[in-house]
């Protein structure tokens, strides 16, 4: 039996805001200092938060459709 809608929402939510966080912290390994333009700082932010984001919530919908796909094999056996 798959999970609940509720149960879901919170599944997602929490993917979500953990893969974001990880990329986040991975994103910090790059140095992109360099590349920067003087007096850009808060541009360089807002490019780590969207870069983030954009990364982290892929990588999320990727897991969470893996388990809705895994639960849904039980279909193919029966």
């Amino acid at each position: 039996m798959g999970l609940l809608n509720s149960q879901q929402a919170v599944l997602a939510i929490l993917a979500n805001v953990f893969f974001i966080g990880i990329s986040f912290y991975a994103l910090q390994a790059l140095m992109l200092d360099r590349i920067i333009k003087k007096n850009h700082v808060f541009k360089a932010q807002l490019f780590y938060i969207l870069a983030s984001i954009m990364i982290g919530s892929s990588v999320a919908n990727f897991f969470l459709n893996l388990t809705a796909w895994s639960d849904q094999l039980q279909y193919l056996f029966n």
